[in-house]
């Protein structure tokens, strides 16, 4: 199986996973059927940033706050300088480079890593390589519990 559809792979598990954990909280509040659980990439729905563009496969009003988000970022170069905020954050690597910094340490990773940042922990991602980074972040805005 390529990168490419191991990723898609991954990000398939991810998804159905919010949707089913949504169905059991949502249940009585959404009927959900194929035309609101797929999103399929489409780049003229894509919000552009300073370094690229990101587009939301879930967004914070789809199911209670959990999110699924792409960001694409041009070469070396990064959306945010590092920092630290109260939800805690996974990031997966679809293609690039990327620069994982985590409260004074960073290392270097390819394509199919995640990266996991606790609640409150300095952290950051950047594109170290010469073409552009695509990666998946997954956010939960609720408060923590």
């Amino acid at each position: 199986m390529s990168k490419f559809k191991t990723a898609l792979v991954f990000l398939l598990i991810i998804v159905c996973s919010f949707v089913v954990s949504a169905q059991k909280k949502d249940s009585t509040q959404t009927k959900w059927n194929i035309g609101n659980c797929v999103n399929q990439f489409s780049k003229d729905k894509a919000v552009p940033t300073k370094v690229g563009y990101q587009y939301w496969f879930a967004d914070k009003d789809f199911i209670n706050g959990r999110t699924l988000k792409m960001s694409v970022v041009a070469p070396h170069d990064a959306t945010h300088p590092p920092h630290k905020h109260v939800e805690d954050e996974f990031f997966f690597v679809l293609e690039g480079k990327a620069k994982f910094y985590l409260n004074g340490d960073s290392i270097i990773c390819g394509p199919l890593t995640s990266f996991y940042c606790p609640t409150m922990i300095e952290h950051g991602i950047s594109n170290v390589g010469d073409t552009e980074l695509k990666y998946l972040v997954i956010k939960d805005y609720q408060a923590p519990k």
